[in-house]
């Protein structure tokens, strides 16, 4: 019976948290849909959050009704001339308008106020993406270019050692001059209990023993991961695995993955206290930095540094700039990783649904507000991405009729029209079917 009412628990969480991500992510679509369109002179009647039934509605001064409806799982811009949700013409309301009225509609509009207006839903998705990104990395800050210890973490190291405001100045003898440096003296060092930090502390230089500088330390934990449910947290330390003592991160990797998925026992140790844990690892198609995958069983660990580095702030466009940075990587991310699917590089279990995206949601809400808020902007990066698809019913859709009519002039007759959009709806309907089998079959 506990275990009912936890597991009812989760999944109410996970919904109620997904449909706040999705309706944000569904008005800021809509929103750039309306607000392009009223600029470029297309009258909206109806900015409908959510489908179905109408709880609340209210018409402002411009005649556009504003309502929540009763189906939270999106949401539409009902322009003038539209027939429905899907923007499908209305020939009879069309002809009984003016001349005048029909500029206002989307089919009487020119060419460039309906391509910026059907643009501009998925353009605000990834300007939602960059603003989180931009506030998140505002905020955190970067670490200086010295490698100087900002704060220690908890790590389980009997005798002396770094201490905050230590500049590190070599390790093992390699020097350190900046953090580019230290990060490769760091990566090559081999396992072992203890290095030699040679640092700059109050002034004077010295030698002291340390762990490795990049430790067996969770600096993070994957959602809907074997850690995640095991309730691992970043800063916990893995002391051994089924037995084999670790000293460095990577060298839980080959003890882990070579198992083949059968469970691995873990020895975590968190503020003193050291606990057994058996996790069984998941296979999983992981992202290299020249865009291709490797595959292999994990946990769904990443390492942490031995220290939180000595931050600076980021000033003018420096946010924009690394916030930018990261929203074009997501967007080359997503559309590899589609392709590779497609192609069957990588299995298609990487492709949620809408149950595994609520539990994405629930679990990165539990793990806390920048959680949550990274997870909102990458789930924005992606909707924004996958609307631009050149398929009937989406924006690039629409996108692609209207680079027709740009090159012959004319738009797509109506019954053909017609036929291409029942034939999109059954894509993207096959597409989330597809997604949700997902949820249900890849575990």
């Amino acid at each position: 019976m506990n275990a009912l009412i936890a597991s009812t628990g989760n999944a109410v969480w996970a919904t109620v948290f997904f449909l706040i991500a999705l309706s944000v992510i569904v008005a800021i679509h809509e929103y750039g849909h309306y607000i392009v369109g009223r600029w470029s002179g297309i009258h909206a009647e109806v900015f409908s959050l959510g489908f179905g039934p109408v709880i609340y509605s209210r018409v402002d001064k411009r005649g556009t009704r504003w309502q929540i409806a009763a189906i939270p799982l999106g949401g539409y811009v009902k322009f003038l001339g539209d027939k429905d949700a899907a923007s499908a013409p209305d020939s009879a309301a069309l002809g009984s308008l003016s001349q005048d009225q029909r500029r206002h509609t989307m089919y009487g509009a020119p060419l460039w106020a309906r391509t910026a207006t059907v643009a501009a839903g998925p353009i605000f998705n990834f300007i939602l993406a960059i603003a989180v990104y931009a506030v998140m990395a505002a905020v955190s800050g970067v670490p200086q270019d010295k490698p100087v210890v900002g704060a220690l973490r908890p790590f389980p190291f009997e005798g002396p050692s770094l201490q905050v405001g230590d500049e590190i100045l070599a390790i093992n003898g390699a020097a350190t001059s900046d953090f580019t440096a230290y990060a490769a003296v760091a990566d090559a060092i081999a396992a072992a209990p203890a290095v030699t930090y040679h640092v700059r502390r109050d002034g004077a230089e010295l030698d002291v023993q340390g762990p490795h500088p990049l430790p067996a330390l969770v600096g993070g934990v994957s959602l809907r991961s074997p850690a995640f449910d095991a309730n691992i947290r970043p800063g916990d330390v893995v002391l051994s695995v089924d037995g084999t003592q670790v000293y460095r991160f990577d060298d839980m990797i080959p003890l882990i993955s070579g198992k083949g998925g059968a469970a691995v026992d873990i020895k975590l140790w968190r503020e003193g206290r050291v606990m057994d844990l058996r996790l069984t690892p998941k296979l999983q198609d992981l992202p290299k930095n020249d865009m291709s995958f490797e595959t292999r069983y994990v946990i769904g660990l990443s390492n942490g540094l031995l220290f939180e580095p000595q931050m600076r702030s980021l000033h003018g466009f420096e946010p924009l700039t690394a916030a930018a940075n990261q929203a074009w990587y997501g967007v080359k991310m997503t559309g590899v990783s589609l392709y590779s699917m497609a192609v069957g590089k990588i299995s298609s279990c990487g492709l949620s649904g809408a149950i595994g995206m609520a539990k994405i949601a629930g679990d990165a809400a539990k793990s806390g507000i920048e959680t949550f808020m990274m997870m909102l902007a990458g789930l924005s990066l992606g909707i924004g991405l996958l609307n631009l698809f050149p398929i009937p019913v989406l924006d690039g859709g629409h996108l692609v009729f209207y680079a027709f009519e740009a090159v012959t002039g004319r738009p797509p007759s109506e019954r053909f029209l017609r036929v291409l959009m029942t034939a999109g709806m059954a894509i993207v309907l096959t597409f989330m079917l597809f997604a949700l089998s997902n949820d249900i079959f890849c575990g």
